[in-house]
């Protein structure tokens, strides 16, 4: 089955703001807009960030292998490759991470790196890579 893109839409207080973090920090090509929203490619993607001024999303954490994850999130999948070259792009841009860089599972089935970052909006984002991608859903 070929995977289809998923379309997400989501508030930031700031479309300016939402516009230089997809845009410039993440690498996403802006696609339509208007003066309420901007669709962008995220990795091949849709997300739209819609503005909702003042609007903050309430965001609960959920403990995992000893980190504080923020639920709700999304991110992508990546190569290992395109992870690296993303954290080392986010660290060089100062962008604070909620969750640093790191790998779990380390040699076992499933092992992944992953990291988690907010938006301008505060929008929880991760990012991760298989050491082997058919593994993704490996118990």
């Amino acid at each position: 089955m070929a995977l289809s893109p998923f379309h997400l839409a989501f508030p930031v207080d700031d479309l300016d703001a939402a516009r230089h973090f997809y845009g410039t920090v993440l690498g996403c090509a802006e696609g339509r807009s208007s003066d309420t929203w901007i669709d962008f490619n995220f990795f091949g993607h849709q997300v739209v960030t819609h503005l909702k001024k003042g609007e903050k999303q309430n965001i609960i954490r959920n403990a995992v292998d000893g980190h504080d994850v923020p639920v709700p999130h999304f991110g992508v999948v990546l190569s290992v490759e395109e992870w690296n070259a993303l954290a080392a792009k986010l660290r060089a841009q100062k962008i604070e991470f909620v969750i640093e860089p790191y790998t779990r599972f380390k040699g076992e089935v499933g092992e992944q790196s992953t990291m988690f970052f907010y938006d301008p909006a505060g929008n929880p984002l991760e990012f991760k890579a298989f050491a082997d991608i058919s593994q993704m859903f490996a118990k």
